[in-house]
C-alpha cells in the first residue's frame, strides 16, 4: 500500500495508538479479578476456569476445569451457595463472589486486626489452628478458630484462649507437640477473622476428623457441617 503526502506523516502515529489499544486491553484482560463479570452457564473463558478452580478446593466438585460453565459448576456453585445461605441460583454474581472470595480468604477485609486481644493470645490461638489444620481450605481454619472462640463463650470450657488450648486432652497438637510449630500467615488471617466474629460452623463446640477417630463421645454429639477433612458438631 502506498501512501503520499500527510498520510506518511501519521502513519507511525497510527500504529503507535493501535499498540497502545492492544496493550491496553490485554492489560485490563490480564487484572480482571474474579467477580468483575456475572457468569451462569454457558459462560466461558478464564474467570469460569478460576470459579472452577476455587469450587474443587473447597471441596465442591465441578467435573473437569476447563473453563465451560456447565451443568457440573451450576450445580457445584449452587451447592456452595445453599451452604453459605446465599441465594441458590446457580449464577455467580455479586453476593456470590464476595462470600466466595471471603472462605477463600481473599476478601479485602480477611483477617484484619485481632480486635481486643493481646499478640500472644492471636500468636497461641495461630499455632493450634496451623496444628490441627494446616492443609484445610481457608474457610477450615477459620472454622477450627472459631470453636476455640466459641468456647469462651460456652459455660462448659474456659474463659481464655491460653486455658481452652491447653486444658488436657482438648487437642491432639497439644498431646504430640505440634503446638510449637509456628504458625503461617494463612493461620493467622483465619484467626483473625474468627476473632472478630466470624463463625462459619454457626456455633460448633467441636469438631474431629471421621477417618482419624472412633472416639464414641465425638460421634454423639449433634453434626453441624463438613468442612474439609473435620465434622463440626455442638
Amino acid at each position: 500500500m502506498k501512501f503520499k503526502g500527510n498520510d506518511e506523516k501519521l502513519l507511525p502515529a497510527r500504529i503507535i495508538a493501535v499498540a497502545l489499544v492492544l496493550c491496553l486491553s490485554l492489560s485490563v484482560a490480564a487484572n480482571a479479578a474474579l467477580g468483575d463479570t456475572v457468569l451462569k452457564e454457558g459462560s466461558s473463558g478464564q474467570e469460569v476456569k478460576s470459579l472452577q478452580k476455587k469450587l474443587s478446593q473447597l471441596g465442591y466438585s465441578v467435573g473437569a476445569i476447563d473453563g465451560k460453565f456447565g451443568s457440573a459448576t451450576e450445580q457445584a456453585l449452587k451447592r456452595f451457595q445453599k451452604n453459605r445461605g446465599i441465594k441458590t441460583d446457580g449464577i455467580f454474581g455479586d453476593e456470590t463472589a464476595k462470600e466466595l472470595n471471603r472462605v477463600s480468604g481473599e476478601s479485602k477485609n480477611a483477617g484484619g486486626k485481632a480486635v481486643g486481644y493481646k499478640s500472644s493470645d492471636l500468636n497461641l490461638l495461630a499455632r493450634a489452628v496451623y496444628s490441627e489444620a494446616r492443609g484445610e481450605p481457608y474457610i477450615g481454619q477459620v472454622a477450627v478458630a472459631a470453636v476455640i472462640m466459641n468456647r469462651m463463650q460456652s459455660s462448659l470450657f474456659p474463659k481464655s484462649i491460653p486455658d481452652i488450648i491447653y486444658q488436657p486432652g482438648a487437642f491432639s497438637a497439644v498431646a504430640d507437640g505440634q503446638i510449637n510449630l509456628p504458625a503461617d500467615e494463612q493461620a493467622t488471617k483465619a484467626c483473625k477473622e474468627a476473632i472478630n466474629g466470624y463463625d462459619p460452623t454457626h456455633g460448633a463446640l467441636y469438631y474431629f476428623n471421621p477417618d482419624k477417630t472412633s472416639n464414641k463421645f465425638i460421634w454423639s454429639r449433634p453434626q453441624i457441617m463438613k468442612l474439609g477433612d473435620h465434622i463440626f458438631t455442638r
